[in-house]
């Protein structure tokens, strides 16, 4: 186990989410859930590849779930075959399976000095890491049920662009990409929060799975940014204007089922092949640090499709869309930076890392 303090130069974190991709939206949307197994060849991929390029320490997240003991006895393996890895610790948490095990963990990587952390999990898992720990640059791999955040991609090269940061071959301006959120915030910061993709506001109180897919509760959808390749809520923003990662503000949506207020009906992949359809009343982009009042009465705040903030009639909710909130690795920017300098040539194996 390890704590924060230790040395961290050219160390990585990693964040593996053993429990993404198991929501209530899997169910009714028939689609699959990434084994345990496959979390740890991911995992592997990432540690092999780092390694390969310098990255010698790595501290790692804890669960109960059966990814750490099943990576150990891998890399066990692994080192009586004499495969290089780099060294891993595993943090000094007492797992529970829960968020709160993301948040802390992040917090810890980061106060430990990490260079980078590799996230394996869905928008859920993404904004838990950047709620523990704001200030390290993150990668993500796509491993949850809504991943309109992480970005599809081999984790081989995702890694190679973490060991280049991460080493010191490329630099912050080089490597490093600013990213928005929305907060949230109820009755002036009484309560607070932050969604990394999308905030959206529900009649639908109930808790129960957390996760929100039913259209017809749905009021106010609030983005960061609108991709029409997206699934989930965000898809609500993609498919009516799309908005860019790096675009400033964000957009804003509001449904009505009612056919007074109605303009359009809109076809949406709520979820993995769920299609439904949703009544919209209108649409407009929300510049960076301007409040927008929640219309809705009474309701909970879903973040990043998970209903979080209950509210009533009493209280006042306000949505802002804050730019430079986080930085991530911009993959396909780090690679094709290192191939125009010739970062991945050599003379002689004598002059790899």
């Amino acid at each position: 186990m390890v704590s924060p303090g230790s040395g961290a130069q050219d160390c990585i974190g990693i964040i593996a989410n053993p429990v993404s991709a198991r929501d209530v939206r899997r169910i009714v949307a028939n689609a699959s859930s990434l084994q345990i197994s496959e979390r740890v060849n991911i995992v592997l991929r990432v540690l092999s590849t780092v390694r390969s390029f310098g990255v010698k320490r790595v501290l790692m997240m804890p669960d109960r779930a059966g990814i750490r003991a099943m990576l150990v006895r891998h890399l066990n393996r692994e080192r009586n075959l004499h495969h290089v890895f780099p060294e891993v610790e595993f943090l000094d948490i007492n797992a529970a399976s829960t968020v709160d095990d993301t948040i802390l963990a992040a917090r810890m990587m980061g106060e430990a000095g990490v260079r980078a952390v590799v996230v394996l999990g869905g928008d859920g898992t993404h904004r838990a890491v950047i709620k523990g720990c704001s200030t390290v640059p993150i990668a993500g791999l796509s491993t949850g049920t809504n991943n309109a955040f992480p970005e599809m991609r081999e984790p081989t090269i995702a890694a190679m662009a973490v060991a280049l940061y991460a080493t010191g071959r490329l630099s912050a301006e080089q490597a490093l990409a600013a990213n928005k959120v929305i907060h949230v915030s109820i009755n002036d910061g009484e309560r607070q929060d932050i969604a990394l993709v999308d905030a959206v506001s529900s009649t639908d109180r109930y808790i129960g799975s957390r996760a929100l897919w039913k259209t017809d509760s749905l009021r106010e959808v609030y983005l960061t940014f609108a991709d029409p390749q997206a699934i989930g809520l965000s898809a609500l923003g993609g498919l009516l204007q799309p908005v860019g990662r790096r675009d400033a503000g964000g957009l804003a949506v509001r449904l009505s089922d009612e056919p007074g207020t109605r303009r359009l009906w809109l076809r949406v992949p709520i979820a993995p092949g769920m299609i439904r359809d949703a009544g919209i009343a209108g649409w407009e982009r929300m510049p960076a640090d301007q409040e927008f009042a929640v219309g809705l009465q009474a309701g909970i705040v879903a973040l990043d499709g998970e209903r979080e903030m209950p509210f009533d009639a009493n209280d006042r909710v306000r949505i802002t869309v804050r730019s430079n909130a986080f930085s991530t690795v911009d993959v396909a920017r780090c690679m094709q930076i290192a191939a125009c300098e010739g970062l991945f040539r050599f003379t002689s194996q004598t002059d790899q890392t």
